[in-house]
């Protein structure tokens, strides 16, 4: 079991998306930050499941592993192209060596074009083998990405490190689960806009029956960026998690 207690609130790119101002912050933080992480994880202290929060990694040019949801910088440059020094953000090391260990991690992997061709000891898998090895034997980890045959890879050199395919924005509920099952993952996360609530689907069976058909394939469940007021509907559901960005609202609504 990944998650002890449902549902787990995992603080999405720390405290939440974009830049936000913490309880007794004076300054807004920025997400995939240290500052940020340590907000989310002291709001979850005492949440069911304990802190979790999710980052996002990628490469750079020199082969380092940085904290970015996007492939770019703010100002346009593809980071695979940057040196992690020009880049500006923090790296995947130094954040995990500075986060408490009982803080637990959802690593949200974003490969990049140039894993196509690379040689495979510079793609983004190869590069995240040692550090999550490591990482395993202190905190509790799961590695989510939309990219399967990086999943593939990681099950093959981590196993035991939980595993969850994460799927783009309105994916059908009917594709995500038998893809992640038939994958022989341990997680599937879904957006919101997979499960019919803010965008109505006909086609779609009962949000509460595709999550039983999960839950019977072996997979727990995360849906991502629930706000505070569906939040309800997401663990009635039966989500084992969710990854928000309104830390303090969904704690407070579920």
């Amino acid at each position: 079991m990944i998650f002890e207690k449902s549902p787990t609130v995992i603080g999405h790119r720390g405290y939440g998306s974009g830049d936000l101002l913490p309880p007794g912050a004076v300054m807004p933080v920025a997400e995939n930050t240290l500052p940020s992480l340590l907000a989310a994880a002291d709001a979850l202290r005492d949440a069911p499941g304990g802190p979790w929060v999710e980052i996002d990694v990628t490469r750079t040019a020199d082969d380092h592993l940085v904290l970015r949801h996007d492939p770019t910088t703010v100002e346009g440059d593809h980071l695979v192209d940057l040196p992690a020094t020009d880049s500006g953000l923090p790296l995947l090391t130094e954040i995990l060596d500075a986060l408490p260990a009982d803080v637990a991690v959802d690593v949200d992997v974003k490969t990049v074009l140039e894993d196509a061709l690379d040689e495979p000891s510079r793609r983004t898998g190869a590069l995240l083998v040692p550090v999550l090895r490591r990482e395993a034997k202190r905190r509790r980890l799961l590695v989510t990405s939309f990219d399967p045959s990086l999943l593939m890879f990681l099950r093959e050199e981590l196993p035991g490190v939980p595993l969850g395919l994460l799927t783009w924005l309105r994916f059908p509920l009917w594709h995500a689960v038998p893809a992640a099952a038939g994958l022989g993952l341990d997680v599937v996360a879904v957006h919101t806009g997979s499960c019919g609530i803010e965008h109505p689907d006909t086609r779609l069976r009962p949000l509460e029956h595709c999550v039983d058909v999960a839950h019977k394939a072996g997979l727990e469940t995360i849906a991502w960026c629930p706000s505070a007021e569906a939040a309800p509907t997401y663990a009635e559901a039966g989500f084992d998690a969710m990854v928000v960005n309104d830390v303090p609202g969904v704690l407070a609504a579920v």
